[in-house]
């Protein structure tokens, strides 16, 4: 049977269990031997003769299957109760195209129901066992549940958890970088290159050959909290200019901004909602 079979156990008596279309079907053969350990097959059929039995299969399959076959149904309702009725899981399958039984063969196979089904067919074998049972697949239930709000709580955490690693990834990889000695050195073509490397840590030219295929420059692919910075810094640019700061100084001034304009936007998400916006 290529279902995962789960093992309920009742008063000393293994009931299998599976779930198909999230929706639970029991085993009746286990039930069953509950009242005929050597002929449970046996049992199960002396079930289905019963006319209120056929009642209910029908009920049931009315509310739950849209496919039922009604039309076919009635005649064995009409008959179901005689003494030269009969009527197997198989034949009722068939017949009604019914789903609320399951009937297989072979290892691990049997006759399976819904549990609704399965509960009805107890209370004919013994109420007390239909008690037990409910009882016992209540409380299995109730450990799943359990199981599963602790595999959330879990996984919530790790999701949690994974998000923290990739923000700080992300901002490992936007904050800007202190800048060389080389670089504070260098006399930089224009003001633009300047700010590049305050920010960004290199020049266009720098970003173009290691981005090869880029459609566009290194700030049109900029994060918007880089493009604020940078706007901040032509700003203060200009004002550093007009105190007479040299190139050199006003790269390490600039920097420092960068660095601590960048850790400040990045620790807030609202420049996020406005991007998302």
């Amino acid at each position: 049977m290529k279902k995962n079979i789960s093992i309920l156990k009742v008063k000393e008596q293994n009931i299998s269990f599976f779930y198909k279309d999230e929706e639970d079907y029991i085993s009746l053969t286990d039930i069953a031997r509950v009242k005929n350990a050597e002929e449970p097959k046996d049992v199960v059929k002396n079930w289905f003769r019963n006319r209120s039995t056929v009642e209910f299969l029908g009920l049931w399959e009315r509310i739950n299957n849209p496919n039922f076959k009604g039309v076919e149904f009635d005649p064995l309702l009409k008959e179901a109760g005689s003494n030269s009725f009969t009527l197997s899981p198989t034949k009722w399958i068939t017949i009604t195209d019914a789903i609320g039984i399951i009937s297989k063969t072979g290892r691990g196979g049997g006759t399976f129901a819904h549990k609704d089904i399965a509960f009805e067919f107890a209370s004919w074998i013994s109420a007390e066992f239909k008690l037990f049972l409910i009882k016992e697949f209540q409380r299995l239930k109730k450990d799943e549940n359990q199981r599963l709000q602790l595999e959330w709580n879990i996984q919530r955490t790790l999701s949690k958890i994974n998000y923290k690693i990739h923000t700080d990834a992300i901002k490992e990889n936007l904050l800007p970088k202190l800048v060389s000695k080389n670089q504070i050195n260098f006399v930089y073509a224009n003001e633009a290159d300047m700010l590049n490397v305050a920010l960004f840590g290199v020049t266009a030219k720098q970003w173009k050959e290691t981005n090869p295929d880029a459609s566009g420059n290194m700030r049109d692919e900029a994060s918007i909290e880089q493009l604020v910075v940078l706007s901040n810094m032509e700003s203060i640019n200009a004002l550093l200019i007009e105190q007479g700061l040299t190139q050199k100084d006003r790269l390490v001034q600039l920097n420092k901004v960068a660095i601590t304009q960048m850790k400040s936007l990045l620790a807030t998400n609202s420049l996020r909602k406005l991007e998302e916006e």
